[in-house]
């Protein structure tokens, strides 16, 4: 049967084929949005408990490593150019080792000075005690004559005078002294100020300055400090415990701690102490139940020496804590 042209409606026959194209492009574009649902490994290894805590009661949290100093950043007192570094990510320093140098020359030329009034008010000195010897021995020249006629008595006023204008001389030159030697000492200060040095024996863990760089005693650019550095040896770790499940945490007994994304990787942390302060929570896991607006208890594991290679400060660890006895319902993380 031949389609004539004529005889075609629009409503009977052009809607109804409008459709089902309609259905076919739809049907078509869903199915190619689908989501892909077939299973995959996850990205990261999730923690978990092993050993003894697997069957038991325990408190999960999640924490950060830290030197067991915790993170100490280190300022300058002075401003001015870094004309020395001395270390470098990685160095371990002992306490008092020079780390960082401004510059000096300001500071050695105001000790010049110092030092160069300090031979002048030294020769004023000699020359006011030689003056104050000279007019005390005049004036007594002329107290010891019996007779009143022999001198003047303007002779002995102005003899009088003498002395003690040089007596005046004398002190003016000793306070020059001692000001020209408080000005030297304040230049030394300063100058041993210029080198910044270890507060404490440990590790460098960050320098954010180089030789050239201006350094304010307001803090560098960008917020970052000048250097960070602690004592690693050991290391901690600080665990956030969720508020609601401080009330169960076993206080003093061994923790169990991976790395973030190798619970395979585990090790038995001992107890430090637990923080008198409840803080607002700012180590997350990720997880989707996991609540922000909560405060944590922060509790402090020494880990253990030969640990060191798998955790570095900074890091984000999952850690498991025996539960005490009778608080109720098992926690799995």
């Amino acid at each position: 049967m031949a389609f004539n042209l004529r005889n075609f409606s629009f409503s009977r026959m052009g809607l109804p084929i409008l459709a089902v194209v309609g259905l076919i492009v739809a049907v078509i574009f869903i199915a190619g949005r689908l989501p892909d649902r077939e299973l995959s490994e996850p990205e990261r290894e999730p923690p978990r408990a092993t050993g003894a805590l697997a069957d038991a009661d325990r408190v999960a949290g999640s924490g950060v490593v830290e030197p067991s100093s915790e993170v100490i950043q280190i300022g300058t007192a002075l401003s001015g150019l870094v004309t020395d570094l001395r270390v470098q990510p990685g160095d371990y320093v002992a306490k008092g080792q020079p780390l960082f140098t401004v510059d000096t020359r300001a500071i050695r030329a105001q000790l010049q000075q110092s030092d160069a009034a300090i031979g002048e008010a030294r020769a004023a000195i000699a020359e006011a005690q030689a003056a104050q010897a000279t007019a005390s021995r005049q004036l007594a020249l002329y107290r010891s004559i019996d007779d009143p006629a022999a001198v003047s008595r303007a002779e002995v006023i102005r003899a009088e005078g003498e002395a003690s204008a040089a007596s005046q001389r004398l002190q003016l030159a000793r306070a020059r002294l001692d000001s020209a030697q408080a000005a030297a000492a304040s230049a030394r200060t300063e100058l041993g100020r210029a080198t910044v040095r270890a507060p404490i024996s440990g590790e460098i863990l960050s320098v954010n300055i180089k030789p050239g760089e201006y350094l304010s005693t307001m803090g560098g650019g960008g917020g970052a400090p000048f250097i960070e550095m602690g004592e690693t040896r050991p290391l901690h770790v600080r665990i956030d415990i969720d508020e609601e499940q401080a009330t169960r945490l076993a206080m003093g007994a061994e923790a169990v701690v991976s790395p973030r994304g190798a619970a395979g990787r585990q090790v038995k942390a001992s107890f430090v102490r637990a923080e008198p302060l409840v803080v607002p929570k700012r180590s997350l896991t990720n997880s989707a139940s996991e609540r922000v607006d909560v405060r944590v208890l922060q509790v402090i594991y020494a880990l253990p020496e030969s640990a060191k290679g798998a955790f570095r400060v900074g890091q984000q660890v999952d850690a498991f804590i025996p539960a005490a006895k009778n608080t109720g319902t098992k926690d799995a993380k």
